[in-house]
């Protein structure tokens, strides 16, 4: 007999275990949150928090002590303490998430053994990395991402390399770390698929989103995505080949590439994402409450879309421009804050859901209050 599951442990505190903390809530689940910060988003309205660096082994184990089952919000938990645990508590998402999404070669490498199509790349390691990348950039040519294998995001630790120009800024990123050079995608659009795999085998996508980025920080996600259906087909199909092949529990975001009627995997993320927000107000179940359910052995809910729907990101600097917005209590508008206590230039700090709205109007209200 499974044991009955009343305490979801949720590793990491900021906003996507804010909301999946959200979700839990709705489906009569507490929550414990570990986070080093006392004044993290999600800890401000869980059960429980325990204030802890991610490596403190002693802390994870009082989560998994204190919680049924447990799961994490982001990519950067140590993927050796989850591989520990899981031996002793019930961790159903396990590491081999976390081990791919952590190293980006690793990354592709996976996706390519799982039938997936990705851009050419080449991994820069070595005692002389200098050299390392000048070869690949002499087979590879111009223009190529250089990236570092772990850490970065919202377009750190990256650099664009359109010609000699930006060796200087390419060679500092070698010497710091091991990279990645990518081949330059001259893709048509972005976008992502969340899919979804519950105890049972049972899986299921959401629509697939046109996502645009701002200064490597994505900043509007569409569904459905204005794409041919067969296309949309294609990347759904990907998603659920990546996620039977590695066998995963729980929700994976995948971020991808259209080039004419061909999709490309770019990456992915082994959680809910930023362009599934859309989700809690456009779809059925949420991406959070679809994700809470795999890990707990609850049946999957319907992805189904409501209603066209876009979410749009604000950042530090648009904060007193969204307040007023909010103030305005406009239909269909949907505005969610993070409760992140200082608001710096480009964090993002909440999301604003616009459900049956033209991307015109959408357009002219973020002119405005952006």
């Amino acid at each position: 007999m499974e044991k009955k599951i009343e305490t979801i442990g949720i590793i990491g505190g900021g906003q996507l275990g804010m909301m999946m903390t959200e979700a839990a809530h709705c489906l009569g689940y507490k929550v414990i949150v570990l986070d080093p910060s006392p004044v993290c988003s999600a800890g401000q309205i869980s059960e429980h928090l325990i204030v802890a660096p991610y490596h403190d082994e002693e802390a994870i184990e009082a989560l998994c002590r204190g919680a049924d089952v447990v799961t994490y919000e982001f990519e950067n938990v140590p993927y050796t303490s989850v591989k520990r645990w899981k031996q002793k508590y019930h961790i159903p998402q396990g590491e081999m998430p976390l081990y791919l999404s952590q190293h980006r070669v690793r990354e592709k490498d996976a996706a390519r053994a799982a039938g997936a199509r990705t851009g050419a790349y080449k991994y820069i390691v070595g005692e002389n990395r200098e050299k390392a990348l000048r070869e690949a950039i002499e087979k590879m040519n111009y223009p190529a991402v250089l990236k570092t294998c772990t850490g970065g995001y919202d377009g750190k630790g990256q650099v664009v390399l359109h010609g000699e120009q930006q060796w200087e800024k390419a060679l500092s990123l070698v010497k710091s770390a091991e990279c990645i050079l990518e081949k330059y995608i001259p893709f048509d659009i972005e976008i992502s698929v969340i899919v979804t795999r519950g105890l049972h085998g049972d899986m299921t996508t959401f629509p697939v989103t046109f996502n645009i980025h701002k200064d490597n920080i994505l900043f509007m996600s569409i569904a459905p995505a204005p794409l041919p259906s067969d296309v949309c087909t294609k990347a759904e199909n990907m998603a659920l080949a990546l996620m039977q092949h590695f066998d995963f529990v729980g929700t994976l975001a995948i971020e991808m590439f259209v080039v004419g009627d061909e999709v490309l995997f770019n990456e992915m993320a082994p959680r809910p994402h930023n362009s599934g927000h859309y989700t809690i107000e456009g779809c059925e179940t949420s991406q959070f409450a679809q994700h809470v359910r795999a890990i707990t052995g609850m049946p999957l809910g319907s992805t189904r879309l409501k209603q066209p729907t876009i979410m749009v990101n604000y950042l530090g600097q648009h904060v007193k421009g969204v307040a007023t917005l909010a103030k305005k209590h406009l239909p269909g508008v949907f505005v969610h804050d993070y409760h992140k206590t200082m608001a710096i230039h480009n964090r993002k700090m909440g999301h604003v859901t616009f459900v049956d709205y033209p991307m015109e109007e959408v357009e002219k209200i973020v002119r405005t209050y952006w």
